[in-house]
């Protein structure tokens, strides 16, 4: 069992390919592999590995199967961290004795797994050494596939290999001073499940009604927000998350106008796909939480 830390940004097709282009200018980058990766996610009929809040999945690339186990986790400062088992395997089957010494094992009857859905792309390594970490870049592109449906699919994902966490977020926040990103709380796994009809528990939200004085529970009120309407295409509730400290927050990290026009574009429009292409989005998604890293 490993741990995995990654920050990961949504783009438009023509900014991945802006996103590519910039990584491999940088002198810490060196260009890796590129692979065209098939994901098989399985789960019961009645979706008991999504309640556990837990994907499985049989990865093929190339002539290789690689059978996964993912928790859902939790967020660090806009990072995914959550536990991983992997092993080989020798075909696109499910090898369910592999699963006895996992959490999975008591969860989740396991004859009764079958296939639900798919996320297939191309992904493009570029590798990040910056004296202090190092970063698995992953550019992803293609399709995610449940029944007739299809969703695209056009993600940058900044994973943590060795060294400091916090380069995630430096990473990230230099790629979105370059080209538009959106930071996305949601997996492909659970998008895999939305395209495929099973309900996904948002994140809860912070219990207490009561807002911090730093800000630090609205901005990750914020991001949830965020993250659950581009899933449900759906207009983003402002509501008990206080946008004058936000603002405060934003103007410190030198966002105070784009913040204000940010917020002035989520009042007046609907759901916010149309600020994908927006550099102002992941720009203050991602320096609000680098303020905030650095008050910490």
């Amino acid at each position: 069992m490993a741990e995995e830390l990654e920050i990961k940004l949504s783009l438009e097709p023509a900014s991945l390919i802006e996103a590519l282009k910039w990584l491999l200018a940088q002198p810490e980058a060196m260009k890796g592999a590129r692979k065209d990766l098939v994901n098989c996610y399985y789960d019961t009929p009645d979706a008991e590995l999504n309640r556990q809040h837990a994907a499985l999945r049989v990865r093929q690339v190339g002539a290789q199967f690689i059978q996964t186990f993912k928790t859902r986790g939790e967020f660090v400062n806009g990072a995914h961290r959550r536990q991983e088992w992997e092993w080989p395997v020798p075909g696109p089957s499910l090898s369910l004795g592999m699963l006895a010494d996992t959490p999975l094992a008591n969860d989740v009857n396991l004859a009764r797994l079958a296939p639900m859905f798919e996320t297939n792309f191309t992904r493009q390594v570029v590798m990040l050494d910056d004296g202090e970490a190092i970063i698995e870049c992953a550019l992803d592109s293609g399709v995610i596939v449940a029944g007739s449906l299809q969703k695209p699919l056009h993600e940058v994902e900044f994973e943590l290999k060795s060294g400091n966490p916090s380069r995630l977020l430096v990473w990230a926040e230099r790629l979105a001073r370059h080209c538009p990103v959106f930071l996305n709380l949601i997996s492909k796994a659970e998008q895999g499940y939305h395209l495929a009809g099973v309900r996904v528990e948002s994140p809860k939200e912070t219990e207490s009604d009561e807002m911090s004085a730093d800000g630090f529970d609205n901005i990750d009120r914020l991001l949830e927000r965020l993250s659950n309407a581009w899933l449900e295409q759906n207009a983003v509730s402002l509501e008990g998350i206080d946008l004058l400290l936000l603002g405060a927050q934003a103007e410190a990290c030198g966002l105070g106008e784009s913040f204000s026009e940010l917020v002035k574009n989520l009042t007046s429009n609907g759901d916010i796909s149309h600020l994908l292409g927006n550099p102002e989005l992941g720009q203050c998604q991602l320096g609000l939480l680098s303020n905030r890293e650095r008050q910490s």
